[in-house]
């Protein structure tokens, strides 16, 4: 998973249009987002997001269904949806938990913070950081080593 930007992995929904959207229009659309990340979580291959940028709200919860995710130094993570009074609802308030531990991601989401790519490392969100615009290169890399 990549985006085509070195500034943005994908800084996910646009939050304002959300916002719009009738209960039922916004039901429906976080239904059909989090049926999709379930079923690329389950893809039968290993996948691996190289993220370059933000990786914000469903940005952040696209990335965690990847099985390893590689970060350039100029990644950023966050899911900042609870600072408009409504909660990533696409799957990240499950995953985030399983990859960087409850408490780590309670923080993260009810203040909304983000962090960098290398608190991201170390929290566990992440498993590589590179140099900013060699993600892709990394998780090349690493495809190939896995499909050897």
């Amino acid at each position: 998973l990549t985006s085509c930007s070195t500034k943005v992995f994908s800084a996910g929904a646009d939050l304002k249009e959300r916002r719009q959207m009738t209960q039922e229009e916004a039901a429906a659309f976080v239904t059909m987002l989090r049926s999709t990340f379930d079923a690329m979580e389950v893809l039968s291959v290993p996948v691996i997001a190289a993220v370059e940028g933000v990786a914000l709200g469903g940005g952040l919860e696209i990335a965690l269904t990847a099985d390893i995710i590689v970060a350039g130094k100029n990644a950023k993570f966050g899911l900042p949806e609870t600072g408009l009074a409504i909660i990533p609802g696409a799957g990240g308030t499950q995953r985030l938990p399983r990859r960087v531990g409850v408490a780590r991601a309670k923080d993260l989401i009810y203040t909304g913070r983000k962090v960098d790519a290398d608190t991201a490392y170390e929290y566990g969100l992440v498993q590589h950081v590179v140099d900013a615009g060699d993600a892709k290169k990394k998780a090349l890399e690493i495809a190939h080593q896995i499909a050897q």
